[in-house]
């Protein structure tokens, strides 16, 4: 069961790019079911008020729950006050299973990791290519697992990402995912040091091909358990759904 961990979804009030405007899904499913991949996790794109959006992602997985999870987009400091108020929400009432936060709103905050600890989720936290936050992460939260996404920086950070590499490997709760990921040699290099089971297949939908982002997956030419682990068997695992795979 490949599951992409990666994928914007519902509502934004932005106009200034696809990034805080509405996140269409027609075009992304079409591409992920040629492409094979059975799920796929949604949080919301930029918003100036993430308790709507997530409301807005929380419709869209409530319309087909086999088929889609849901994260809780938070603003760690615009939310500050609310944020255990909007993760409750968003794992009682919609059964959410993970918190998302990007650096471009705000840096990540101890409330947001705090919230994670409580309801037991992974953070997939974008650090926009400051990747050193995952030491302090690492050691103040060894509890709490994070995924930095793109490994480190969408930004093709060269520098960043190759960082983030060595925390992979050091540290047991930090984890990347590959999407967007643009240097191959870097992803291939994420997996021979850390391991298979520190990288999650993600493809940054719908904005990015799904099936272009799980071909650098198959390209990597892994044994198929290796490669079942990038393709959904860690997400699972990290958000608490092993029993699904």
């Amino acid at each position: 069961m490949i599951i992409d961990c990666h994928c914007h979804a519902g509502p934004g009030d932005g106009l200034s790019g696809p990034w805080d405007s509405d996140a269409p899904l027609q075009a992304y499913l079409r591409r992920a079911q040629t492409a094979g991949i059975a799920r796929s996790v949604l949080f919301a794109a930029f918003h100036s008020d993430y308790a709507i959006a997530n409301h807005g992602v929380a419709r869209i997985v409530a319309s087909d729950p086999q088929r889609f999870y849901g994260y809780a987009f938070v603003h760690a400091r615009r939310d500050r006050g609310r944020i255990m108020d909007l993760v409750r929400t968003a794992v009682e009432r919609y059964g959410f299973v993970g918190i998302k936060a990007h650096r471009l709103d705000a840096r990540i905050s101890g409330e947001v990791c705090d919230a994670a600890r409580f309801f037991g989720l992974p953070v997939l936290y974008d650090p926009a290519g400051e990747v050193a936050v995952a030491e302090l992460l690492a050691q103040q939260y060894p509890d709490v697992n994070f995924i930095l996404p793109h490994l480190g920086s969408f930004g093709d950070d060269w520098a960043a990402q190759l960082a983030l590499i060595d925390h992979l490997v050091r540290h047991p709760n930090i984890h990347a995912d590959s999407s967007g990921v643009r240097r191959f040699d870097l992803l291939q290099q994420a997996v021979r040091r850390a391991g298979p089971h520190k990288i999650l297949f993600g493809s940054d939908g719908p904005w990015l091909h799904p099936g272009l982002e799980l071909h650098k997956i198959h390209l990597l030419g892994l044994p198929p358990l290796d490669a079942a682990l990038i393709t959904g068997g860690n997400f699972l695992r990290l958000s608490r759904l092993s029993r699904l795979a």
